[in-house]
């Protein structure tokens, strides 16, 4: 048994099988309780680019989910123009300038740090990149670099609580839900109150955001910047390792764009995708009402096209799918990608690495090493 396969027993034991069985009887099928689930990549992008149908916004949709815990205006859970505008609004955050900057801010000590140690002995991969995406996080909502764990902690007992056949939070999620956010919102809202363009609130306020965006903005960031890349970039490493592409990419980088997406392919950050239906319509020939709950399932319609191969080229309908497409396309994407090519770099600067120890997560969202060790040599 590979170690991607263990990844996602350890996190989904019947929920995974369930959604890859699913995908093995019919690109589309009706579950009842689930929804109905997608299992084709070209069906999905057609509902992903179609937000008349089916949004994010009605019944079994994210919104069912976050807006409880988060409120109305995160990115997560908004649609149409509102929607248009906060995204607009939030662009400059994510220009290439913009996410160099922060990453030279944020990223260059923990990953300096990554190259002494791996020098120095072994290095537990998830450690450091959770230590990483949770600088990331302390930095968005304004909080000091020592609390980047706990950041890192907060984020994920709100995501922990999600389970794919429960639309939505039981009262007691939203109230522990609302707790975890809490300690990343004040300090977002302080530093959105004091208006320094240096801290990221400060930067939202300047950019015509309103208190009530720019928390949203910070919460859709910690629900979706936090454990999908604790989850992959261990992951990328390891696939890395395990197909001998470690030290191949050691030896010409020029590479690393397409390992990056196949690997991205391979792990799906996004493993699946909720929209509700918004107007009577049909998906791949499957008849569906207002209110029906669709479950993309995007680990079906990106692991289609096969096992880990970099030679092999995206078709169009597979291309960056774990992203999203259309209105909901990931805002982040250029800071996950910085966030991502940092981390590796500085492992093929210490390349060739060997992998001595690695456990499995289990019951996560997102399926993920709960620790993989490396070292030189």
């Amino acid at each position: 048994m590979n170690w991607e396969l263990k990844l996602q027993l350890a996190a989904h034991p019947l929920a995974y099988p369930l959604v890859r069985g699913l995908g093995r009887i019919a690109p589309v099928v009706r579950v009842p309780r689930v929804g109905v689930v997608v299992s084709d990549a070209g069906i999905a992008k057609q509902v992903l680019n179609d937000p008349a149908h089916f949004t994010k916004t009605g019944p079994g949709s994210p919104a069912d989910l976050w807006t409880p815990v988060v409120g109305p205006t995160v990115l997560l859970n908004m649609e149409g123009a509102a929607h248009a505008e906060l995204r607009r609004k939030l662009s400059g955050l994510f220009t290439p300038r913009s996410v160099a900057d922060l990453c030279a801010r944020v990223a260059d000590e923990p990953v300096q740090r990554l190259r002494d140690d791996l020098a120095a002995g072994p290095v537990d991969l998830v450690r450091v990149v959770r230590r990483l995406v949770g600088a990331v996080i302390c930095e968005l909502v304004g909080l000091e670099p020592g609390e980047a764990v706990a950041a890192h902690a907060a984020g994920t007992a709100i995501t922990s609580m999600v389970r794919l056949g429960r639309p939505s939070l039981t009262p007691a999620q939203v109230r522990h839900g609302r707790q975890a956010l809490g300690t990343l919102t004040r300090p977002a809202a302080r530093a959105y109150a004091d208006g320094d363009p240096a801290t990221v609130p400060g930067r939202m306020r300047r950019l015509g955001l309103t208190e009530e965006e720019a928390l949203g903005a910070v919460a859709a960031f910690v629900l979706t910047g936090t454990e999908t890349l604790v989850s992959y970039v261990p992951r990328l490493v390891a696939l890395l390792h395990d197909s001998g592409w470690l030290d191949r990419l050691a030896r010409d980088r020029t590479r690393a764009d397409d390992v990056i997406a196949e690997a991205l392919r391979v792990t799906v950050p996004s493993p699946v995708m909720l929209r509700s239906v918004a107007a009577d319509t049909e998906v791949g020939g499957v008849r569906v009402r207002a209110g029906d709950r669709v479950v993309i399932a995007t680990i079906s319609a990106a692991r289609a096209l096969g096992s880990f191969d970099p030679d092999r080229p995206h078709p169009p309908d597979v291309r960056q799918l774990w992203f999203g497409a259309g209105p909901h396309f990931c805002l982040g994407m250029p800071l996950a990608y910085a966030e991502i090519r940092a981390v590796l770099d500085a492992v093929l600067d210490c390349a060739p690495l060997s992998v001595v120890e690695r456990r499995a997560a289990r019951r996560v969202l997102i399926p993920c090493y709960e620790r993989l060790v490396v070292r030189r040599g």
